[in-house]
This record gives C-alpha cells, structure tokens and sequence, in this order.
C-alpha cells in the first residue's frame, strides 16, 4: 500500500489498514516521497501540477510497485490515468476549516487583532479570509501538521487555518474555533480519505467494501463541479455537497483572489435525477454568473497549474 510519510498521510494508511484486517487482509506500507513534500519552501500554487502530492504514487501503482494507494480526496486531480480507479471512498470526517490562535484560548476570527498574520496554503482560504476581514495579512504556511503547529507556537503567525478533519485523525485536543461552513465553505472532497486501485485488480476488489455510498455521491458532486470551473489549485473555488434525506443541498462559490469579488450558488439537487449532470449545471451557472472572469484573473496570475 502506497502512502506519503508524513505522520498524518501514515495515519490516514493506518485506518484503511485497520478497516482491512477484519477480512483477513495485510499489507505493507511503502512510503512515496512526492514532489509536494519535497519542495516546502513553495507556495503550493506556485508547483507545477494540480497533483503534487500523487503523481509519483500514481506512477508506483502502474509499474506494479504497489497494489492499493490511499490518499486525501482533495489532493487528488479530477483527471486521472484511466488505468486507475477510486475503488473505495471512506466515510466522510469533518469538511470544515478551524481557526488555532496562538499562546492562548480559542479566537473567533473576529477577535484577532487588526493587521493580524494569519497562515494558510490554500487560495480557497485565502481569499475567504480576506472577504471576511480584509486588514489581515495572509502568509504561505507549508509542511505537515506538526511543521503548521510549531511555526505557529514560534511566533512567525498570529492564528493559522487548517482542515479540522487532520486534528480529529491525529487524535490531537486543541483548543480551536471551527470556521462557520457557510461563510468558509469547504474545498471539495475536504475531509475525505479514499483508495486507489487498478482497475480490475483484486486489491480493487478487496477494498470496495470500504466505500460509503452517501459520501461516494457527495464527492462526486464536489469533484464535478470542480472540474466543470477548472483552473487548478491557483483558483479561490469552493464546493460543499450535503447528503440528506434523498437530496444533496450544495453550496459552491468563486472569488477573486482578494476576496472582495465572489459568485455563490446555494442550490438542493434531487438524487432521484442525474445528479453528476446537476452538479455539472452548477459549475456551468458559477461560470455564466461571473466565474469564468475570476477563473480566468487567477490562472492570468499564476499560470494554469
């Protein structure tokens, strides 16, 4: 089983390991440094490829190196070599963002100080934090949950925003503020652990019992309308499908990288229709609404990665 080695993408492994062990399944872990984790010293907008943090694992899975690769949905690009499948989507944890402040008690975004520094690697995040408040000064905060935690605790940042899922899964009790989902709607696929195979392969076949139908639609629907906007990691896009009760409400946006510009949809699709097809009429509405002018000023500014 392929897997990135930060303690957190190990951790990820682990779960989908201890979920195959009852079927009498064991493997072995072999650790893939990808290009994502080699250059740190990068914004992630400014890599190459929406896909750094998979492509040398993909390359693994398709010379036979390795059988079954785990991943976090949003790190995985919506276009995929064919001989590849996403054989098994784990139950969804937390898709929301968190607020950590640093030396004390939690803060609402509200009460940092004015001018505060604040860290992130997402454009996403970003833009909605300027929106919210535009006097903060938003930094480039790389590496991996513990590197985040002590460049926050030395002082280089005033608070940093991170996935509340990657706390829950390290098993780390801090004192955070969960950022409100409607005003800082998730990236797609946020929060979500999934299992690449080769299609046809018996590790494909082993691993289908994993998958979570709910969330299995929830993603798609997020993966659909990412790929219907396009413009890779460098575009503030956010998308967040909701399953309940037959019906998934979906809440997408597109703002400008300053955040002082934004398009919204806020939308209940029926499961009983082609939702893969609503979902793709969402993305094309965020398009004919403005997107398509904000996709095109981001990928202007950084390049189509």
């Amino acid at each position: 089983m392929g897997s990135r080695g930060s303690p957190l993408a190990l951790r990820q492994t682990e779960i989908v390991l201890e979920r195959l062990r009852p079927l009498g399944i064991e493997m072995e872990v072999c650790k893939v440094k990808t290009s994502g984790d080699v250059f740190l010293d990068k914004p992630l907008h400014q890599l190459a490829g929406f896909g750094v943090f998979v492509a040398e694992i993909d390359e693994r899975m398709l010379s036979g190196e390795i059988d079954l690769a785990v991943h976090s949905m949003k790190d995985l690009p919506t276009k995929r070599p064919e001989e590849l499948t996403i054989s098994a989507i784990l139950k969804r944890d937390s898709p929301y963002d968190i607020l950590l402040s640093r030396n004390g008690p939690a803060q609402d975004l509200e009460e940092l100080k004015k001018g505060a520094v604040v860290g992130t690697s997402s454009m996403r995040r970003m833009a909605q934090l300027l929106r919210a408040r535009p006097d903060l000064v938003v930094k480039s905060l790389r590496g991996n949950l513990q590197t985040r935690l002590r460049k926050l605790n030395s002082g280089d940042y005033d608070a940093i925003v991170m996935a509340e899922a990657g706390l829950q899964r390290m098993g780390l009790d801090l004192d955070y503020m969960r950022l409100d989902g409607d005003m800082f709607v998730p990236a797609a696929n946020q929060g979500t652990i999934i299992v690449v195979a080769k299609k046809g392969s018996k590790a494909e076949k082993y691993s289908q019992s994993l998958d979570d139908k709910p969330t299995r639609i929830e993603t798609m629907i997020e993966r659909r309308i990412l790929e219907t906007v396009g413009g890779g990691c460098v575009v503030p896009l956010a998308v967040h499908a909701d399953v309940r009760d037959g019906e998934a409400r979906v809440l997408a946006e597109v703002l400008s990288l300053d955040g002082k510009r934004f398009v919204r949809v806020d939308e209940t699709i029926s499961l009983k229709n082609d939702y893969q097809s609503l979902a793709a009429d969402i993305g094309k509405k965020l398009m004919r609404m403005g997107g398509r002018e904000l996709v095109e000023e981001a990928v202007k500014a950084f390049g189509d990665r």
